[in-house]
């Protein structure tokens, strides 16, 4: 049996294809982070659906939440979850204390503005009403929109 050489028959393919435009386009498209909406977050232990007042000041948002007895030991706790991203959660005696222990959906959480100063949560229990108060820094003048 006698293998002839295979024949070169020359195609001419063109490709005609832009890399030069395609790498810049690609250089354009860069993710960004978000703006700090989700840094600062309130957590409060009471169910998503939970009647919450929202009233904001010039200097300060309080939360006020009717509730039978919260106790007396009331106290708001701020949690850096992640290095610039900051939750306020409450703890007392006889109010939930699961969120710090485990990952729980069904609470009630505020996405709080960058004007906030979370390590200066109070949370004071007082005429059937939780109150939790969020002060604000005065040089960010932002409007609270929930």
């Amino acid at each position: 049996m006698k293998v002839h050489p295979i024949v070169s028959r020359k195609r001419n393919i063109t490709l005609r294809y832009d890399f030069v435009s395609s790498l810049s386009q690609s250089s354009q498209k860069k993710l960004h982070r978000l703006p700090h909406i989700f840094a600062k977050v309130l957590e409060l232990p009471f169910n998503s659906d939970a009647d919450v007042s929202i009233e904001e000041t010039s200097d300060s948002f309080r939360f006020i939440i009717p509730t039978d007895d919260a106790g007396d030991n009331i106290r708001a706790h701020t949690i850096e979850i992640y290095p610039g991203v900051t939750k306020i959660v409450i703890r007392g005696n006889n109010v939930m204390e699961s969120s710090l222990a485990e990952f729980e959906l069904d609470l009630w959480r505020c996405r709080l503005p960058p004007s906030t100063l979370p390590e200066l949560a109070t949370a004071d229990f007082a005429d059937g009403e939780l109150v939790v108060t969020v002060p604000k820094d005065d040089d960010v003048g932002d409007i609270f929109v929930q």
